[in-house]
């Protein structure tokens, strides 16, 4: 639900608007990073871009720094073994879960054998 009164709009410069569809074509690097990144939302980025294609928004003249563009192809790295590992995390759990149920259920039946001790 919107929030009543004024809207809020936020007015980028062109460096910005520029820099930002510099880091977008970063080879391996996706839209939704770099507006995620920048804290913008990806429509607007995509609409930049279109801007970019068109001649609107000047992207030659924006030196991209180096930095930036190697810390945002670090950042989705580290993204992603982060999701590799949640997802190894889980399934050790899952698995941990199941031989200890395994071994419980075994031990159990092994000292309910229906003979009687000698």
């Amino acid at each position: 639900m919107p929030r009543p009164g004024p809207r809020t709009t936020y007015k980028y410069t062109e460096e910005f608007k520029a820099t930002a569809v510099r880091l977008s074509h970063i080879p391996g690097v996706q839209v939704g990073e770099v507006a995620e990144s920048l804290a913008i939302h990806p429509f607007m980025l995509s609409r930049w871009r279109k801007e970019a294609r068109e001649g609107k928004i000047m992207t030659r003249k924006v030196e991209l720094d180096r930095e930036v563009a190697a810390e945002l192809k670090e950042l989705r790295k580290v993204k992603k073994a982060y999701e590799r590992l949640k997802v190894e995390h889980d399934l050790l759990k899952k698995a941990i879960a199941f031989t200890s149920k395994r071994k419980t259920m075994s031990s159990l039946s092994s000292t309910n054998t229906g003979k009687a001790p000698q």
